[in-house]
């Protein structure tokens, strides 16, 4: 399947998705709400099989979050970026999607450690480098007033 029928057939599955056929890897902006469901959708469907999910990060845009999830169909050879924007920069909260693949549970774990960004039906939802009651140091508000780094 070609870049285009790609995003034709996601269009088709779901229609409130942006997706941009123009770039490589193909990309979709999604829903927060839909992620779960989109990446069952991706990783379950016969035309899809998206069986790996070889990256994932967050961004800090200040007012919000960006999630970045990168999967790659070893079947078809295709790989699929979908992004989704959490408004709540306070609070940003995002269902997970380490019950469809192992490789997202330390990655959503790093992803809370690093941001601050909770991930609902984790199942070891602790932190994974710093200790409890450390900020998030990759947050663009994050002041460490031991060692003066401020962003």
């Amino acid at each position: 399947m070609e870049k285009e029928q790609l995003g034709q057939v996601l269009s088709e599955l779901f229609p409130s998705l942006e997706i941009n056929t123009s770039q490589d890897p193909v990309r979709v902006k999604a829903d927060t709400g839909s992620i779960h469901s989109l990446a069952m959708t991706l990783r379950d469907d016969s035309r899809f099989q998206f069986d790996y999910l070889f990256n994932m990060y967050g961004i800090d845009r200040e007012d919000r979050f960006t999630l970045v999830y990168y999967l790659e169909s070893t079947i078809f050879r295709h790989i699929v970026a979908i992004e989704t924007d959490l408004a709540d920069h306070d609070n940003p909260v995002v269902e997970s999607i380490s019950d469809l693949w192992k490789t997202a549970e330390f990655q959503e774990r790093e992803i809370y450690d690093l941001m601050g960004v909770s991930f609902t039906n984790h199942p070891d939802p602790r932190r994974l480098f710093l200790e409890d009651g450390w900020a998030f140091p990759l947050r663009k508000d994050y002041k460490d007033d031991i060692n003066f780094i401020e962003r």
